[in-house]
């Protein structure tokens, strides 16, 4: 989960960061896997995919990357950064809604500021995409789909503090999907499947 471009050891701070990513509890419906993370986008990076099931139906799907550059990136404006996308398959009319983008947009934002993340300098896009067969395949259902892609960067202290984005994604994954937030007050259950141990190694 966890590569570096350079052999040196992780920095304390993306240590801590990245055990909060490993020991972090997700909601029921979400089934969290560790993948191979980018490289050559930062000096140090984590990535986890998620599928949001709903019993055996796969209702959505998404990922997100953990970037740490220890010297400060200026268009972070941090030594951090999130970057993610959300999918997820809508009804057909969604799609022609004007204010669908800004809607989907608002779902991070909200779900950030809900779980009370701090951050700095988002930025992303929504995409709609609605599509029908024909010919030899006019059996099948039109469909449509929904994609947040997004990056911010998260203000932590040291390392600490990524556990809010973390919920904060876990709740744009499950809205995207067009699963309602948790109750205030209520804690997550862990996951049917649980992710992998996850340690620091080196290319």
């Amino acid at each position: 989960m966890v590569a570096h471009t350079e052999a040196v050891t992780a920095p304390d701070e993306f240590r801590r960061a990245v055990e909060a990513l490993a020991t972090a509890t997700w909601r029921s419906e979400l089934a969290v896997e560790d993948i191979p993370a980018p490289q050559r986008i930062a000096p140090f990076s984590a990535a986890v995919t998620a599928d949001v099931l709903v019993g055996d139906d796969e209702i959505g799907n998404g990922r997100l990357v953990l970037l740490h550059d220890p010297a400060g990136n200026d268009a972070w404006q941090g030594t951090f950064r999130c970057v993610t996308f959300a999918r997820a398959d809508v009804d057909p009319e969604m799609v022609t809604d004007p204010l669908l983008a800004l809607v989907g947009w608002s779902w991070l934002l909200d779900a950030l500021e809900s779980h009370g993340a701090a951050y700095t300098a988002p930025s992303g896009t929504v995409t709609s995409v609605a599509s029908e067969s024909f010919g030899g395949m006019a059996e099948h259902d039109p469909r449509a789909e929904v994609e947040v892609r997004a990056s911010w960067t998260p203000l932590l202290t040291d390392g600490d503090g990524l556990a809010a984005h973390l919920d904060a994604w876990a709740e744009l994954l499950c809205t995207t999907a067009g699963l309602p937030p948790l109750p205030a007050g209520v804690v997550p259950m862990p996951s049917r499947r649980g992710t992998p141990s996850r340690s620091p190694r080196r290319r």
